[in-house]
């Protein structure tokens, strides 16, 4: 991600769907002007879902999504099918496309129901219209002449999802002039020459509020503090050094997370922090979902894969199973699972965090994330969140 791009989440995600050979990814290449993806006459060429960030007029910085047929056949194409329906649960904008000359199918219906049950702004629209025409009163193209592609696209701009209320990672808790201290260790995990998404996104929030950042190693907290010759407004850590910065931060300076902040910027943080409390009711044989909005090489000493697991065993002195999921690839079934604990969701739109917190609260299953399991199971939860009095008690 470079630092001069829109981050993903913060982009419009369309995503195209329908049958094999409908003509989905020759009216997303239409559509985008680019090669996105791979045509041809052969049903199935699109494998998996095919992604790409870029900017598309009239909406701006889009992602956009083509997604394999989900009329895809054998296991397969099955596997196929249930990658599609992740996609859904991630976009912003739908495109149902349908082949003009076979007509609309049971398939494309069963679709329609799935965008409108999970409340998926969406346009249908009619490919091939210059083999066939399109039922009276849809909308029609051709992504071999390029006629009504034009039109498509302002319709896709138009179900561009409404403002609502906006949301900040920090900036509506600062005043100008307001110092905020970031402490970001580097390890093994850190990207060589840069800083991870979420502390980049919290230096810009500052920076937008007038406030300055200033970002330290967890070892320079109480020096930097007392050099600054005026507190801070707050101390904001990476969670995984949460108790050392507990310790170097006064008690009244208020402390909190990345992760922390990131939740509430993805609007989960309330279910977090009541979904945490089932850490004391694990059992031995439990199963703990540890889910990641991302997908990235683990390291030696993974956040997700060793740490939290091994934090959780020692907490709570049980047996417990661990399963990990990555990506778009969240299971739609929970049940097995006693809790699902979510990374920060960096690379998420909020829409893609709010359809599995959905998923998890229809069945019952707590929630939380990284940074609330962290500070619970290091004793420091109750400081990581003053800074939001409504979740107290």
């Amino acid at each position: 991600m470079s630092m001069n791009s829109t981050p993903s989440a913060s982009r419009v995600h369309i995503g195209f769907f329908g049958r094999r050979n409908a003509g989905k990814s020759s009216v997303v290449n239409a559509v985008t002007g680019q090669k996105l993806s791979v045509v041809s006459d052969v049903k199935g060429t699109t494998t998996d879902p095919v992604q790409k960030a870029m900017e598309l007029l009239p909406l701006g910085p889009v992602v956009i999504i083509d997604t394999p047929g989900l009329d895809d056949e054998g296991e397969l194409g099955e596997m196929r099918v249930q990658k599609a329906k992740q996609i859904l649960n991630k976009v912003d904008i739908a495109v149902l496309v349908i082949d003009a000359a076979e007509g609309e199918k049971d398939e494309d219906r069963r679709l329609e129901e799935m965008l409108k049950a999970k409340a998926v702004p969406y346009v249908k629209v009619f490919n091939k219209c210059d083999l066939a025409a399109a039922p009276e009163g849809e909308m029609s193209v051709s992504a071999a002449t390029g006629e009504g592609i034009h039109a498509l696209k302002e319709k896709i701009a138009s179900l561009r999802p409404a403002g609502g209320e906006e949301r900040f990672i920090v900036k509506d808790l600062l005043e100008a002039g307001d110092l905020v201290l970031l402490v970001t260790p580097i390890d093994e995990a850190a990207p060589k020459g840069r800083i991870i998404l979420p502390q980049q996104q919290t230096i810009r929030d500052i920076l937008d509020a007038d406030a300055a950042a200033i970002v330290v190693k967890e070892d320079r907290i109480r020096e930097t503090i007392a050099s600054l010759g005026r507190k801070p407004k707050m101390v904001i850590t990476d969670s995984q050094v949460f108790d050392i910065a507990d310790a170097a931060t006064p008690e009244d300076i208020p402390l909190t997370s990345f992760s922390v902040l990131m939740a509430r910027y993805k609007g989960l943080l309330d279910t977090a922090v009541r979904g945490i409390r089932a850490v004391e009711t694990l059992k031995d044989g439990d199963t703990v979902l540890i889910a990641e909005g991302c997908t990235h090489h683990r390291q030696c000493n993974d956040i997700g894969s060793v740490k939290i697991p091994r934090w959780l065993r020692k907490h709570t002195g049980k047996e417990i199973n661990i399963e990990l999921c990555s990506g778009n690839e969240f299971p739609e079934d929970l049940a097995k699972y006693a809790l699902v604990i979510h990374c920060g969701g960096c690379m998420l739109t909020e829409r893609a965090v709010r359809a599995r917190m959905e998923i998890a609260e229809a069945q019952g299953v707590p929630m939380t994330n990284y940074g609330i399991a962290i500070a619970y199971m290091k004793g420091i939860l109750e400081r990581s969140i003053e800074l939001f009095p409504h979740l107290k008690g």
